[in-house]
């Protein structure tokens, strides 16, 4: 980016920290009731969506609409508002819908703003836990909760002996591929509740997290905040997670070094 789209990067961040606020005060005030859900799959499967992800979404093209109208505007559930600008923001309205759906707090909104395709600031906004994560430059992270401030990094110091691993395959690996990679599945500790689980990585509560068949809107904000907060993010091909399948996520190059490998097998 240029130095004067660098300068920018405080003001965006600034938009996406107010933002957080007023998705948590939406909910709460206009979204914390009955809901309707449908199947996006209609029988074939189980991608719940609901009345709820829709209003989050049109809300928040509002406000973008409102500071930034000449940006484009990628939704999961409102698709693509193109335009010539350089700049796209990036929507999961709510990412772990089927949280949502059985009152498991965990869900979120994730947010990011990409610059040329690339992400350049993410929010994670958890309303029910009342606490999100955004990044405010390429090296500086925070997580706010209870209006208090926290930088956010991993632990870089963790070894292969005392790793913590968050992972789920969703149903999304096939066994005879999970039967591939014994070693990682005897690692995994800790289930994989979709963003949190990387914004604890970034306050180093865990170390590797890895996850199947992620869309742009599922990855996209959590980059961001991850590099920012030291880590390292790809594919389970070491390719840049830009384009979202399957990621993992890493608080240390060694530590992803060794996933990458055991992971190697269910490639074939």
């Amino acid at each position: 980016m240029s130095s004067t789209n660098l300068k920018n990067y405080t003001k965006y961040a600034n938009f996406l920290n107010k933002l957080a606020q007023q998705l948590t005060a939406f909910y709460y005030l206009k979204l914390n009731k009955t809901f309707k859900v449908t199947n996006k799959q209609r029988g074939r499967g189980y991608d719940p969506v609901t009345t709820s992800d829709k209003a989050f979404e049109k809300f928040i093209r509002l406000k973008i609409n409102k500071n930034f109208p000449d940006h484009q505007i990628i939704g999961e559930e409102f698709g693509h508002q193109k335009s010539d600008s350089d700049y796209t923001w990036i929507i999961d309205p709510i990412d772990g819908t089927r949280s949502f759906v059985i009152g498991n707090p965990t869900w979120s909104n994730l947010i990011s703003l990409n610059y040329k395709g690339k992400p350049i600031v993410g929010l994670a906004n958890f309303p029910v836990l009342k606490k999100y994560y955004i990044n405010y430059s390429d090296k500086i992270a925070y997580v706010v909760e209870n209006r208090k401030r926290k930088k956010l990094s991993v632990n870089k110091k963790v070894s292969i002996s005392n790793v913590k691993v968050s992972a789920a395959f969703h149903g999304w690996l096939p066994l005879n591929k999970q039967k591939k990679i014994p070693k990682v599945l005897k690692l995994m500790q800790f289930p994989c509740t979709d963003a949190l689980s990387y914004s604890h990585l970034a306050e180093g509560r865990v170390d590797v997290v890895i996850q199947c068949s992620n869309k742009i809107w599922d990855i996209h904000p959590l980059i961001p905040i991850i590099n920012a907060s030291g880590g390292i993010i790809t594919t389970w091909d070491n390719k840049d997670p830009v384009n979202a399948g399957n990621i993992l996520v890493s608080s240390n190059k060694k530590i992803h070094n060794k996933f990458l490998k055991l992971l190697k097998p269910a490639l074939k």
